[in-house]
């Protein structure tokens, strides 16, 4: 997980990445719009989380034990992370 001064960085940036592109003007005070996209990230980091422990579950209860870090078990983490984002409609 992220730090909450990692976070603020992050929604620093792409508000300011925003703004810079023309994409949104700003009117008001932009703290509203920053505190969204703080929101926007947690929110994708922690369905991320969930994803993660879903999969790591999963790959532990296999009938073939696969080493961590090893190259079956990347292949197969990969194939189950982007099957449980779809699941979660996120790709």
């Amino acid at each position: 997980m992220l730090s909450d001064d990692k976070i603020s960085h992050m929604s620093h940036v792409v508000l300011k990445g925003l703004v810079d592109k023309g994409l949104i003007q700003l009117k008001a005070e932009d703290g509203k719009i920053r505190k969204e996209i703080k929101k926007a990230i947690v929110d994708e980091l922690m369905v991320g989380q969930e994803i993660d422990e879903t999969v790591r579950k999963k790959i532990n209860t296999l009938s073939k034990k696969v080493t961590e870090g090893s190259n079956e078990w990347d292949i197969l983490y990969k194939k189950l992370f982007a099957e449980e984002e779809r699941k979660k409609g996120r790709s």
